[in-house]
C-alpha cells in the first residue's frame, strides 16, 4: 500500500521521503556479521514511519539486549530496486516490509513464516489473510496492516428518498439508487467509478459479491466465471438504469467521492480514510458505513494487505527473525504501530483491542469476509491494467461478456 490510512484524523499522506539509518546498508551475510544482528529493510508510508519504526527496534533491543537492528526505510519507489540490487550482491536483509513476495518465494529467498514465528503468533494472523500470505500451500507473508473497503451511506438523502434502510442485496441497492438519484438537483443514486483509477476494485466489489473471482496465483479467471458475468451484468443495469452518477466509464474513485462528501451521491465504496476526508470537508454529512450489498446480502469486503518477509540468507539469523517478529506481533507493540500509522491489524487480537473504535470497526467487521486479488500471479499487472481501462466499456453498452472477454485476453497477453 502506497497510502497512508491515517486513523484519528484518517488522513491519506502522500510523502514518501528516503531515509537511511544505521550506515550506509547492509553485510553481506559472509562478511563476519553477528548472527544477532537484524538487516530490516521498510518502506516508508509516511513521515512518521522512521520515527515508529525507531520506538519499535528500541523496545525490542531494551528487551533483547543481544539482539542488534540495522534499520533502512526507503520510499516505496525505490524499494523494488533497493531490494533487487542488495539481493544480487548476496546482501538481502533479514526482515523486509513489502506487498509483493512470490518472486523471491520462487527463488526460494524466503523462510516460510511458521520457521520464524510462535505458534501463537501464527495463529492469531486473520484467517481471510492467510491465503493472501501465501504461495500454493506455504505461507511466506506475515501479515502487516490492511485495509478494506465497505458502502458509505447518506442517510439524509436515503431518507428522504423514502428508504428505510441501507440496503444489503442488489436488488435493494438498485431500487435505493433510482430512488435516491430520482430526488434530482444532481444526486446520483450510487457511485461507480469505472475510470483508470481504480475500476478493479469497484469490479472486484462486484464480482466477490457475487461469488465471482479473478483467480489465484496459477490463474487469472476473468471470463469464463458465470458469477463474473453475473456480476458485469448488474453493473452495466445499473448504468443504463440510471442508479449511477453519469458517465461511470469514465469517473475516478478520489473526485467521485469528493462528491459523495458533498452531499450530492447517496452511496458510494470508501475506505477508513474516508471518515477523516467527510470530517474535514462536511463534518455535518449524516452518514453510515455499512457492508457493500451483495448478490444474496452476505457480506464481503475486497482486502488488500503489506507483509514482513524473512530472507534465509546462510541461515543464522533464524532466532534473531523469530525474536523480533515474536515481538512486534504482541499486541501492545504491534496494535500502537498500526493504529499510529492509520491502517487495519491483521490480527486476531489487534481486532478486538481496536474493536471499540467507531470508525474503524465496520472495517474491522469485515476483515475475516476479506478476499484479495490474485497479485502473487505474474498476470496481475496487466490484469489489473486490463481492468482499468476496459471495464469502463460497460458504461457505452458494450456486452459484459465482450468485456470480460477482452480483458481475460489482455490479462493472457500479459
Amino acid at each position: 500500500m502506497k497510502k497512508s490510512l491515517r486513523v484519528g484524523a484518517l488522513v491519506a499522506s502522500t510523502a514518501l521521503v528516503t531515509m537511511t539509518l544505521a550506515g550506509c546498508g547492509f553485510s553481506a551475510p559472509d562478511s563476519g556479521a553477528s548472527a544477532t544482528e537484524i538487516n530490516f529493510l521498510v518502506p516508508s508510508y509516511d513521515d512518521a514511519t522512521q520515527g515508529l519504526w525507531q520506538d519499535v527496534i528500541a523496545g525490542f533491543e531494551k528487551k533483547y539486549p543481544d539482539y542488534t537492528v540495522n534499520l533502512e526505510v526507503e520510499s516505496w519507489d525505490n524499494l523494488n530496486d533497493v531490494v533487487t540490487t542488495k539481493i544480487q550482491a548476496d546482501q538481502a536483509p533479514d526482515i523486509m516490509n513489502g506487498g509483493p513476495f512470490a518472486g523471491f518465494a520462487a527463488d526460494d529467498l524466503l523462510y516460510p513464516i511458521k520457521d520464524v514465528v510462535s505458534a501463537d503468533t501464527l495463529a492469531d494472523f486473520q484467517d481471510s489473510f492467510v491465503s493472501a500470505s501465501s504461495v500454493g500451500d506455504v505461507q511466506y507473508g506475515a501479515p502487516l496492516i490492511a485495509s478494506a473497503r465497505a458502502l458509505f451511506v447518506n442517510t439524509d438523502l436515503l431518507s428522504q428518498a423514502g428508504v428505510a434502510e441501507a440496503p444489503k442485496t442488489w436488488d435493494e441497492l438498485l431500487d435505493a439508487a433510482k430512488k435516491i438519484a430520482a430526488l434530482g438537483d444532481g444526486i446520483a443514486g450510487y457511485g461507480m467509478p469505472l475510470g483508470s483509477e481504480e475500476a478493479q476494485a469497484e469490479s472486484a466489489m462486484w464480482f466477490f459479491g457475487a461469488g465471482g473471482t479473478f483467480g489465484d496465483a496459477d490463474a487469472i479467471t476473468i471470463d469464463g466465471v458465470p458469477e463474473n458475468l453475473t456480476a458485469a451484468t448488474f453493473m452495466q443495469k445499473m448504468i443504463q438504469e440510471g442508479a449511477t452518477e453519469a458517465d461511470a466509464g469514465a469517473t475516478d474513485r478520489s473526485p467521485l467521492m469528493d462528491i459523495f462528501v458533498q452531499g450530492k451521491i447517496g452511496m458510494q465504496v470508501g475506505l477508513p480514510p474516508t471518515v477523516g476526508q467527510i470530517a474535514d470537508g462536511n463534518p455535518d454529512l449524516n452518514y453510515e458505513i455499512v457492508p457493500m450489498p451483495t448478490e444474496d446480502g452476505s457480506p464481503v469486503a475486497l482486502g488488500v494487505a503489506d507483509h514482513l518477509m524473512a530472507f534465509t540468507n546462510d541461515g543464522s539469523k533464524k532466532e534473531a527473525i523469530t525474536a523480533f517478529l515474536d515481538y512486534f506481533y504482541q499486541s501492545e507493540v504491534y496494535v500502537p504501530w498500526v493504529q499510529t500509522e492509520g491502517f487495519l491489524p491483521t490480527t486476531k487480537s489487534g481486532a478486538t483491542t481496536l474493536g471499540d473504535d467507531a470508525d474503524l470497526k465496520p472495517f474491522l467487521d469485515l476483515l475475516p469476509s476479506a478476499k484479495f486479488y490474485p497479485s502473487t500471479n505474474p498476470k496481475w499487472d496487466a490484469t489489473n491494467a486490463a481492468f482499468k481501462s476496459l471495464m469502463g466499456e460497460l458504461a457505452q453498452g458494450k456486452a459484459p461478456a465482450e468485456v470480460l472477454a477482452g480483458i481475460q485476453a489482455a490479462a493472457d497477453a500479459g
